[in-house]
């Protein structure tokens, strides 16, 4: 059963920008699971590839309504320093059956005063949302049955949101563009992984992009730099296409709030979300 967590967190002294990067974020994750089961947090850790869980950068609330706007990209970097008392969110994303209810002591359990820590700064989890909310459209839970019993099957219209740099591997490097095979083969691969649900019939060769507003972004640490793209594209199913292959491939946009696509989705990269109008 696929969770987006939204954790709701408070700071209580300023967050140094060379501590908000990808990596010190899965790092805070790894060792919250830890926390309740340190053998699950080695094994996450030591996953290699296509790891069971996503991860987004830490979003400061000083623009509340910045996710549900016009703009819905998310801020993947950090020039400046957090404030102490900015309140603060961040989304985790569970994609293995498992792994939620392995954490449940975690979830359960949740001491407000325990402080954890990112880089110098204390952090306070003051609350989870796993419920989607009108301010908060990335916190949501459903199992694999639900998203493929309620994809429909006769909506041919696919808009996404990049809401955080996305890249795909091809052979030895990476590619930024979008393509129907990046994004669709991606978002497979993740749910024949977890799912336990086949699905057989995706016709990518019908999905077609009918809208594109993207730019690439860099996002750099002191170890590597990124390129990917983030804006939105529109994607169309084209000519004639049996209602299940529709649905499935409806099945697959719906996950992807859950799956991310591409590369670094654990460090906060490949973030994106069906958007909910047609072109």
């Amino acid at each position: 059963m696929p969770h987006s967590l939204v954790l709701n967190l408070l700071p209580q002294s300023p967050i140094p920008p060379q501590f908000l990067t990808g990596r010190h974020l899965h790092a805070l994750f790894l060792t919250l699971v830890s926390s309740v089961d340190r053998t699950l947090g080695e094994r996450l850790h030591d996953a290699a590839a296509d790891k069971a869980f996503t991860l987004s950068p830490l979003q400061a609330c000083k623009q509340p309504k910045r996710i549900i706007g016009k703009n819905h990209n998310l801020q993947w970097e950090h020039q400046l320093a957090i404030p102490g008392g900015t309140p603060c969110w961040w989304r985790i994303s569970l994609l293995d059956d498992t792994l939620f209810s392995q954490l449940t002591h975690l979830w359960l359990n949740l001491n407000p005063s325990h402080p954890w820590h990112l880089g110098p700064a204390d952090l306070y989890i003051t609350s989870i949302q796993g419920t989607p909310q009108s301010t908060q459209p990335w916190a949501n839970a459903i199992t694999y049955a639900q998203l493929y019993e309620q994809a429909s099957d006769s909506d041919r219209t696919i808009p996404f949101s990049f809401a955080t740099p996305t890249a795909f591997r091809q052979g030895q490097y990476d590619t930024t563009l979008p393509t129907r095979e990046c994004v669709f083969n991606s978002l497979l691969n993740r749910w024949h992984k977890y799912s336990g649900i086949e699905l057989s019939n995706i016709p990518i060769e019908a999905v077609f992009p009918n809208f594109v507003d993207i730019r690439t972004e860099i996002t750099a640490d002191s170890r590597s730099k990124f390129i990917g793209i983030v804006g939105e594209v529109s994607y169309r199913l084209l000519g004639d296409v049996e209602p299940i292959a529709i649905k499935q491939i409806n099945a697959l946009a719906d996950f992807a709030l859950y799956s991310g696509v591409g590369r670094k989705t654990p460090m906060g990269m490949g973030m994106l979300r069906r958007l909910h109008y047609s072109r």
